[in-house]
């Protein structure tokens, strides 16, 4: 059984998104330093706290709220979406210092992430 490690709310307006968020349920957003625009959402009750950290994220080809899946073998993953009926929306990259993620999609067209996370050393 694979857990699901994160969740991404994709908006038109991530910053009005954050004060919203951060507001209606006490998250702590802050900006990533990655590559890309995103706000990471911190959920968690403490660092070892019950729930999911996430991200605000500006909206495009996906909407809505995405969320991602750990998996062992990503390709593995990949090579098996298309065979259940499923369609890889992206090809797999690379996110720094965490691990490789893509997006697919169910037979009926619902997004979701995976990730195979590096192991930590």
């Amino acid at each position: 059984m694979r857990p699901l490690i994160h969740f991404e709310i994709y908006l038109d307006d991530p910053e009005a998104g954050q004060d919203f968020y951060s507001q209606l349920f006490d998250w702590k957003i802050s900006d990533w330093e990655g590559p890309a625009h995103y706000l990471l959402a911190s959920t968690k009750l403490g660092p070892e706290g019950p729930g999911i950290n996430g991200a605000l994220a500006q909206a495009g080809q996906l909407k809505g709220v995405i969320n991602t899946v750990s998996v062992v073998d990503l390709e593995a993953c990949c090579q098996k979406i298309s065979e259940l009926g499923g369609k890889l929306l992206s090809e797999p990259v690379e996110v720094p210092g965490v691990g490789l993620h893509c997006y697919a999609a169910d037979p009926e067209g619902n997004p979701f992430g995976m990730m195979q996370e590096f192991e930590q050393t």
